[in-house]
């Protein structure tokens, strides 16, 4: 699943690469994983799910 989606890393992103999210949209949900471990657990959301997670944050 996760090999197939096309991953880009968040500008909130620590540039020293110590904290690093990476986010990726698929055709129904929106993928999110630590860059650091690529193959560990993914935060999948719907949009909504999404929208109400990055109004939180953007606070």
């Amino acid at each position: 699943m996760s090999a197939a989606l096309k991953w880009f890393k968040s500008s909130h992103s620590s540039p020293d690469g110590d904290q690093c999210v990476e986010v990726a949209q698929g055709p129904t949900r929106i993928h999110v994983r630590d860059s650091k471990v690529q193959d560990g657990p993914v935060l999948e959301l719907g949009a909504a799910s999404w929208a109400a997670l990055t109004g939180w944050l953007g606070r």
